[in-house]
């Protein structure tokens, strides 16, 4: 061997060894880098030239599979968790049975208080306690249609940034491609731009599950599980529309809230649709269907509420078709407006001091002209019994049996509980599956004792490199002082 093909070929080991050296201590800097895969320098044995070492490219390490996997399971997490948070805040909104500010607190408390001034009619301060715990009670369902409103309308906000955010990942990823191709056509790097289409991916997972496939030149198209096509050559629109106000008649059936489109196609856009699975559709299922649930239970209790004391026989001095007690908005309640009663309900005015009325007609009659034997107490007696008698509701789904008035908030609050359960044992469970895939994909990633140990054999391989540098120039040297 001449002492230039020896030049080359420790000069060749020596670049090898820089860059492999590089490539590992990349790994080590990088071990907890999301979406960063392991890399390894390919070398091969150089043939021509007398011998030495090729650097063939640095191959980037990934499990197609495990990272599919991934994917999935993140996807049904972020759907999961997005469930679990609205129905914590839901039960939350309306409270259990020991908490003051709950519905069945305060039907409590207008039936402790209607029992007070039943066995005291005479006492005007019993009348108005009576008519501050119907106004309570009025009050408590105005709160809580509020509060499931605002829930809705912050899940459409959510929505909007959400679809927002898809396409901005969406476009990212079609220009991931064609940098991607770039590249490998020109013999540049492609492993940092891999690592930035894999964060990106894996980000869209959590909005929508997604299945990347790949194409020529090292490029993927992105599919639903449903088979939308999010990217393939170009990137799609998924378009929204964003509502600022949102009351309880507005739906996505009846055109008032927007749905999704994508490229100007509409699509389903719940659980049944294409975009099934994610973030994205559990926001949907939130704003269109369990708040939707909510608010329609909440509505029908209040309307329970309002047809027993609209009940004909109940006070003879009413008028046909006047409201009772409790009214819709000051009116008499029809079935047919049911959407929206909890936030109408109102007291009647007669009874109301400050807009009017008497508290005395609590005790004589909502049409008495005026008032009546203090110590009568009928009225009141009748009462209660329409608050305590077992009737079916005429609307809602709160099962088969009769209940009493009170049994009505109870079912519901006990039903949000149930569905709050649920929702965080699903949590638990797609939380259990995502870690272990979790944990499977971190231990296919870097090792950073495996790496460190790889970096004392490259310090090794650069040492005798050089060395046969060293050794090189003194015989060079050598030669020259003959």
């Amino acid at each position: 061997m001449s002492i230039s093909v020896a030049f080359s070929n420790a000069l060749s080991g020596l670049t090898a060894s820089s860059r492999r050296a590089s490539v590992t201590s990349a790994n080590i800097a990088n071990a907890l880098t999301e979406g960063y895969a392991r890399r390894t320098l390919e070398t091969s044995p150089r043939y021509a030239r007398g011998g030495g070492v090729t650097i063939d490219g640095v191959t980037r390490h990934v499990d197609p599979g495990l990272i599919a996997e991934r994917r999935g399971t993140t996807s049904d997490l972020a759907h999961a968790d997005t469930l679990a948070s609205y129905s914590k805040r839901v039960e939350t909104l309306f409270g259990t049975p020991d908490d003051n500010d709950s519905l069945t607190a305060l039907y409590a408390r207008f039936e402790s208080a209607l029992v007070s001034a039943s066995s005291r009619p005479d006492l005007p301060e019993r009348l108005n306690l009576l008519l501050g715990a119907d106004g309570d009670v009025t009050a408590g369902f105005a709160r809580l249609q509020d509060g499931i409103q605002t829930l809705r309308a912050e899940a459409d906000a959510e929505i909007g940034a959400a679809v927002t955010r898809l396409n901005g990942l969406l476009e990212q990823v079609a220009e991931l491609n064609t940098a991607i191709a770039d590249a490998r056509n020109q013999g540049g790097e492609t492993a940092g731009l891999y690592d930035l289409r894999q964060r990106a991916v894996d980000e869209l997972a959590e909005i929508v599950p997604v299945r990347a496939v790949p194409r020529g030149e090292d490029e993927i198209a992105l599919f639903t599980h449903g088979g939308a096509v999010l990217v393939d050559g170009s990137a799609a629109e998924v378009a929204f529309t964003r509502t600022n106000t949102i009351t309880p008649h507005q739906t996505l059936a009846n055109g008032f809230l927007s749905g999704l489109a994508i490229n100007g196609r509409p699509v389903e856009p719940g659980d049944d649709g294409p975009l099934a699975g994610g973030r994205l559709s559990a926001l949907f299922q939130i704003r269109d269907t369990q708040a939707a649930t909510a608010q329609s239970q909440l509505d029908a209790a209040a309307r329970d509420l309002v047809e027993r004391f609209q009940d004909a026989g109940l006070d003879a001095t009413r008028a046909p078709g006047d409201p009772g007690l409790f009214t819709d908005a000051g009116t008499a309640f029809a079935p047919a407006d049911e959407p929206g009663l909890a936030g109408r309900i109102a007291v009647n005015a007669r009874v109301d001091p400050r807009a009017g009325g008497a508290t005395w007609r609590l005790r004589d009659g909502l049409g008495a002209a005026a008032a009546g034997d203090p110590g009568n107490a009928t009225l009141m007696t009748d009462m209660i019994g329409a608050l305590t008698a077992r009737r079916t509701p005429g609307s809602g789904d709160f099962g088969t049996g009769a209940l009493g008035a009170t049994g009505v908030p109870a079912t519901l609050l006990s039903q949000l509980g149930t569905d709050r359960y649920l929702a965080e044992d699903r949590l638990s469970f797609a939380a259990a599956r995502h870690g272990e895939v979790e944990e499977r994909f971190l231990s296919d990633g870097v090792d950073t004792d495996q790496e460190m140990q790889r970096l004392m054999l490259i310090e090794q391989a650069y040492a005798a490199n050089a060395r046969m540098i060293q050794t090189i120039d003194e015989m060079m040297t050598t030669l020259l002082r003959i």
